[in-house]
């Protein structure tokens, strides 16, 4: 095969676009290029996105892959350890970790492409404008939904929207997020949804912020969007039935280096904000260290505490603290500087990512399962060190057992030695025999090539779609299912594609979504159905605005009311005039000024007096 024509996302795409599709929806045959059956993603996106308005989604997810623990589990308690004395009181020194949760990640990725004709015109060209990658963590005790990247290019204006319409890029997302809640519910776990805002130009598309189009949200104003996003989880009429099926919701916020009273100002300005969010972190709460404590003990320790995703500030920090801190002291005391969690997130306010005038927000949203069962007390265990799960079992068995048979040259009840039975003595070990080795037979006849086939990778799908550690529901995954290697391959391509200009973004797309699944159409068509409010128009408003009926008018002597376009002008009947001393000065009466002098009165004048209004002095004898 040549080198040119040679694409490595051929053959295993093939495989992998096989099995995700039957197991994703087991009423596809493989003859069928699309899935017939709707999905529940697209059924959920139709509700929120503008009426009539035409949009394609591109869901990969993976299935759920053994990972490293987020939290570093913490040390033995003293009284288990096996070198401690407890009658004597003396604590062990060499203190073991614990075994770390079995960890499980499961990834998916969602992108939206819209039409890229101008002015309302038919194209079947395409042209994303947003891109989401959600890690999924899942372990026995609970499930976390962590919000890794999400980025825009900035080619939604050619839906031509009108104003005072929603944005479709925040009712996608916090649509996704209750997607993904909703479907990784498990009834006795508890649920988190984290992740922390910082602002960047670009995180997925490359060449994006060329676009004028684009609008790159500042760190305030990206933490306030992600709080609305968050607050539709809390507060949404379209989650409402949602979120009966939990016992609490409840939101926090941390942004390190401000205090409470500045960051309430990020939170929504709702009537109920002040009861669904809460001004800190939910470390101790969504730990099951400290949910345990007999087992566990009560003082944990923060390296046992803060949580450690890919790309995130907090985990750059926790790895700088636990190389610089020896690993015996780390089991004793913990980290050697930051003893509290108070203490560790007023040193992440001087980190590079939070300080030097850049502001990161990091935002929680906790699921409380109705019926959560608390861990029972404490395995009693034995002398030696080995756990007894049932004791009264255990004493059941132990008066009820037979009486063992003596050994040899030991003497039973009657005094009588006796004697062992050939299959209880001890066996020797056997050699192995030498087999014989057969005579290969000799081929003929024509040589028939096999075709290729590949036998690794079905090892990546778990044959469980429930266990005690994740939950994978078959209509909660992607519509390519792709193990792990190949998501990474899928998204390193997005990041080399070029999202600049118009042509670049059209070619950019067109190329994404071919080489992902080999050519074979895997996309999600999408219909608006949301009718969003009319905004009022212009003569409505000056209708509204208009306050000339409500003024009060004084009415002349004939009974009309006078309507003047002056401002403020005086005439001069409205002035009262003071008597002159002289006679012989003659008055001028109001009526004749006004007459005398049409011109001035035709303009607006603004405190005008009338020539009979000016008192003139007495002239001397």
């Amino acid at each position: 095969m040549p080198i040119e024509a040679f694409n490595p996302y051929s053959f295993p795409q093939f495989f992998y676009c096989t099995i995700g599709s039957i197991m994703s929806n087991p009423s596809q045959t493989r003859d069928g290029d699309c899935v017939v059956d709707p999905q529940p993603l697209v059924a959920e996106l139709t509700k929120v996105l503008p009426k009539d308005r035409k949009f394609t989604a591109y869901h990969l997810s993976t299935p759920p892959v053994a990972t490293e623990p987020l939290c570093h589990p913490p040390a033995h308690k003293p009284t288990s350890d096996s070198k401690t004395f407890v009658d004597t009181g003396i604590k062990s020194k060499n203190r073991r970790a614990r075994n770390p949760l079995k960890t499980y990640c499961e990834k998916h990725f969602l992108a939206i492409s819209i039409g890229a004709g101008k002015d309302d015109e038919p194209s079947d060209k395409q042209v994303l404008v947003l891109g989401l990658e959600i890690y999924i963590y899942s372990t026995s005790f609970s499930t976390t939904i962590f919000v890794a990247k999400a980025d825009s290019t900035g080619y939604l204006n050619f839906l031509n929207l009108p104003k005072g319409t929603p944005s479709p890029i925040r009712e996608i997302t916090s649509c996704f997020l209750a997607f993904l809640v909703a479907k990784r519910r498990r009834p006795t776990k508890q649920l988190v949804v984290n992740l922390f805002a910082r602002s960047q130009s670009q995180y997925l598309f490359p060449g994006s912020i060329k676009n004028d189009g684009k609008h790159v949200l500042d760190d305030r104003g990206l933490v306030k969007w992600w709080c609305r996003v968050f607050n539709s989880l809390l507060e949404g009429d379209e989650h409402s039935d949602a979120r009966k099926l939990w016992d609490g919701i409840h939101g926090y916020l941390t942004i390190p280096g401000l205090d409470n009273y500045e960051s309430r100002a990020f939170l929504p300005r709702t009537s109920t904000a002040a009861t669904n969010w809460t001004l800190g972190h939910p470390l101790e709460k969504i730990s099951p260290y400290t949910n345990n404590p007999n087992t566990f003990g009560r003082n944990i320790y923060p390296r046992s505490l803060i949580p450690t995703y890919p790309d995130d500030p907090k985990a750059r920090f926790v790895q700088e603290l636990e190389e610089s801190t020896p690993d015996k002291a780390k089991l004793i005391s913990g980290w050697r500087t930051p003893k509290t969690l108070d203490q560790f997130w007023e040193m992440m306010a001087f980190r590079q990512e939070c300080s030097s005038g850049r502001m990161t927000g990091f935002m929680w949203i906790v699921f409380e399962p109705q019926s959560l069962k608390r861990p029972d007390s404490p395995k009693a265990s034995s002398d030696t060190g080995i756990p007894i799960t049932n004791t009264s079992f255990l004493a059941s068995t132990d008066s009820a057992a037979p009486p063992t048979t003596p050994q040899h040259g030991q003497q039973d009840a009657t005094g009588i030695n006796s004697p062992v039975s050939p299959s209880e003595q001890p066996r020797r070990k056997r050699t192995k025999a030498r087999w014989k080795r057969k005579a290969k037979k000799r081929l003929t006849g024509p040589i028939i090539p096999r075709e290729p086939r590949v036998k690794t990778h079905a090892k990546d799908f778990p044959k469980l779609t429930e266990t005690a550690h994740y939950f994978w529901p078959e209509d909660g995954r992607g519509q390519v299912v792709l193990s792990d290697n190949e998501y990474k391959r899928a998204i390193e391509l997005l990041l080399h594609l070029e999202f600049g200009t118009l042509e670049q973004a059209i070619a950019s797309t067109a190329r994404w979504a071919k080489e992902v699944n080999m050519g074979k159409p895997w996309t999600l068509g999408i219909v608006g159905e949301r009718v969003s409010a009319t905004p009022a128009t212009s003569s409505s408003t000056s209708e509204v605005n208009n306050l000339s009926g409500m003024i009060k008018r004084k009415r002349g002597s004939d009974g009309a009311s006078v309507a003047t376009s002056s401002v403020n002008t005086l005439g001069g009947g409205l002035v009262r005039k003071k008597a002159k001393l002289d006679e012989n000065v003659a008055e001028t009466p109001a009526a004749d000024t006004d007459q005398n002098q049409p011109a001035v009165e035709s303009q607006p004048q603004v405190n005008v007096l009338g020539a009979g209004l000016i008192r003139r002095k007495s002239r001397a004898a």
